[in-house]
């Protein structure tokens, strides 16, 4: 358990900006396999912020939508933007490259183009009105545990997708990070069902928290494959644009389903 809550903050350190104390760092070898187990908390603890910023909003009685882009905008700050990044990259990569070389290509180009700027706008697009429908329907504390909730569901959807696909390039970034073993995904599934469970069932409901998990599973899946298909396996950027995907997904699903 104590190696546990040392690889929380290890992944917290990972999936943001948050400081924190390089004790946790002892002896660590940086590799990120194994702390991807804590993922799903790491999320949580991350996207905490911004559902403290969601909730007190909307108890003010400020506008659903500006509420959302505010928690997002506090959201998107803490995590300075890693996953939005690797959307970005995924889609300029996918959408512009003709083969799987010119795609690798292209994602390890810094620049951002058409389809990246295009799915940015989206994911920002989506999020926000999927969070605002669901604020209009529920109270101020169960839309930020909404915001909480797929915040875990995402980060346990990369772990899954960093962990069924290979490196697409044998010496990336992704690569050199280490690869979750059965054990660590099977945690981090697990970490993630209790956790909607206890953020989802208690405030949307039993139909929401189904809907919800069919829906990432599904997303997640089809992600896999058509990266698959197209790279022949994951890259750092392809990681990132899971949870973006599984984070859209996740909170259309919860915004249909109030």
């Amino acid at each position: 358990m104590r190696e546990y809550m040392r690889d929380i903050a290890r992944a917290v350190a990972f999936l943001s900006r948050i400081p924190v104390s390089a004790s946790f760092f002892a002896g660590h070898d940086g590799k990120l396999g194994t702390v991807s187990r804590a993922f799903p908390v790491a999320g949580l603890l991350v996207a905490f912020p911004a559902a403290i910023v969601f909730g007190l909003l909307l108890a003010m009685h400020a506008d659903p939508l500006m509420a959302a882009f505010l928690a997002l905008t506090v959201q998107t700050v803490t995590t300075g933007a890693l996953h939005e990044d690797g959307l970005s990259d995924t889609a300029d990569g996918l959408g512009g490259g003709k083969d799987r070389a010119r795609a690798l290509g292209i994602m390890k180009d810094s620049r951002i183009g058409t389809y990246g700027a295009v799915a940015l706008i989206l994911s920002f697009g989506l999020r926000a009105s999927a969070l605002a429908a669901i604020a209009r329907h529920v109270s101020s504390t169960d839309a930020a545990a909404a915001l909480l909730a797929v915040a875990a569901l995402s980060r346990g959807a990369m772990v899954w997708h960093w962990h069924v696909l290979p490196s697409a390039k044998p010496d990336g970034v992704a690569a050199s990070a280490g690869q979750p073993d059965g054990n660590a995904m099977q945690l981090a599934l697990i970490t993630t069902l209790g956790l909607a469970l206890l953020l989802i069932w208690p405030t949307l409901g039993i139909p929401s928290l189904v809907s919800c998990l069919l829906v990432v599973a599904i997303t997640t899946f089809l992600s896999n494959r058509h990266v698959r298909q197209r790279l022949s396996g994951h890259t750092g950027d392809t990681i990132g644009a899971t949870q973006q995907i599984c984070e859209i997904a996740s909170l259309c699903t919860l915004a249909m389903c109030v």
